[in-house]
């Protein structure tokens, strides 16, 4: 229980990681989108279509959409996702306010490739930061949610047809030669998005099987001054006992460990993985003599 309510606990650093996440995504859409005829997915392309139609300001445009849409989803998102998606909601209509009262046109010269990309890299590593600290910008969020836990709906397959349908509907303002720009920005924002999420450290994670695992063990350590674990694991066809080294190194530092590996036993059979993040003592802090696993037996 102590456990739960630590993760659901309410932080100030996430509320201030949701204003900075909101005023890069409105400054995009702002400064890059609208002036450039991009459109967008989910709620914020209907209110990008709503502008273009009938001259609403997106600032107003989300809130209006988005209380209909936390009513409806209220009892399911649960005090803190309440809480953190209402926050997001407002800070991102308010820096749409903010930014389209402060003047910041780029010099992109009409360029829908630069205008694009930076559309995307912009949008994608403001959402996400949102995203990554636990909060959204309500919208295709609440909608998706709802109908994972009502009709069993994946949220992957009600995004994608929430942002093809948005998508669609914006060819009423814009051509498409507009449109595959837009897919181009939509392409880099999810890959943002992804990247923020994820962290921006990937390492490779090696599993070594061998007969000689304790010796190819310590090569690493004191060849590559990186830490490992030993696994006891049993053969699945031979049903013989052995040990499994364990390590994670730098993507720089894989064709060492290979040739590592082959010097003391070429009969070795590997695996390599890329990690989504690493963290920890060597790759997020002072790296220290013995790295940073300790020998599990």
């Amino acid at each position: 229980m102590k456990a739960t309510t630590n993760m659901q606990r309410i932080r100030p650093m996430d509320f201030l990681m949701f204003i900075i996440g909101a005023a890069l995504y409105a400054w995009a859409l702002v400064n890059v989108n609208i002036p450039n005829s991009l459109a967008e997915g989910g709620v914020t392309g209907v209110t990008l279509i709503l502008r273009a139609l009938f001259g609403i300001n997106p600032a107003y445009s989300t809130i209006f959409l988005n209380i209909p849409l936390l009513l409806f989803g209220f009892r399911m998102l649960g005090r803190r996702a309440l809480i953190y998606t209402l926050f997001g909601t407002v800070s991102l209509s308010f820096w749409l306010w903010v930014w389209q009262k402060i003047p910041m046109a780029l010099a992109l010269h009409h360029d829908l490739l630069i205008s694009a990309l930076l559309a995307g890299i912009l949008g994608g590593l403001g959402l996400g930061l949102i995203m990554r600290f636990g909060g959204t910008t309500g919208g295709s969020d609440i909608i998706a949610r709802v109908l994972e836990e009502r009709v069993s709906i994946p949220m992957g397959r009600t995004f994608f047809a929430l942002d093809a349908t948005v998508l669609i509907a914006s060819l009423v303002y814009i051509d498409i030669v507009h449109m595959m720009y837009t897919m181009i920005a939509s392409f880099v924002f999810a890959q943002m998005i992804s990247f923020t999420q994820q962290g921006s450290y990937s390492a490779r994670a090696f599993f070594i099987f061998s007969e000689h695992a304790s010796e190819i063990s310590t090569a690493i350590q004191l060849q590559l001054d990186r830490g490992t674990s030993l696994f006891h694991a049993d053969g699945g066809y031979t049903q013989k006992q052995q040990h499994v080294v364990y390590t994670v190194v730098d993507p720089s530092e894989v064709n060492q460990v290979r040739e590592l590996v082959k010097n003391i036993d070429p009969k070795a059979f590997i695996t390599i993985s890329e990690t989504q993040e690493t963290l920890g003592e060597g790759f997020t802090f002072e790296k220290h003599r013995r790295g940073f696993f300790s020998k599990l037996k």
